[in-house]
């Protein structure tokens, strides 16, 4: 399951649309790791001038690497979390992270492309 969610968010979703707030808030709560670590790489990025932020330290444990994939697997949960920090999110081998600038179309594409994911292999990540 990617995300405990409290029963009154569950009858607000039957009931029509949930705002991202309370969205976010459930994903806040069930992911701590993961939401700790963008909220630093977003807060690096606006800490600084370059196009990008990322995280390149492996997760703590195999509970913590789950989480960042959950995360940043779902699209509902990328684009709110892209919404709420007002950066675009991409991700490579299991734990690196990088929030953009908006702006930063030409850093981001060269950071997913398949290029930069092959750069970026190494033997210690096979099982990541």
């Amino acid at each position: 399951m990617s995300l405990t969610v409290p029963a009154d968010l569950v009858e607000r979703a039957k009931e029509g649309d949930v705002d991202d707030a309370a969205f976010l808030a459930c994903v806040r709560d069930s992911l701590p790791y993961a939401w700790t670590l963008i909220d630093g790489v977003v807060g690096e990025l606006r800490g600084g001038t370059a196009e990008f932020a990322d995280n390149q330290v492996p997760p703590p444990d195999e509970a913590a690497r789950g989480q960042l994939l959950r995360v940043l697997a779902s699209d509902a949960m990328r684009g709110a979390l892209e919404r709420h920090f007002g950066v675009r999110l991409a991700f490579q081998n299991c734990h690196r992270v990088a929030a953009f600038r908006p702006e930063a179309t030409e850093a981001l594409a060269r950071f997913t492309s398949p290029r930069a994911q092959l750069l970026n292999q190494f033997p210690e990540f096979v099982d990541c």
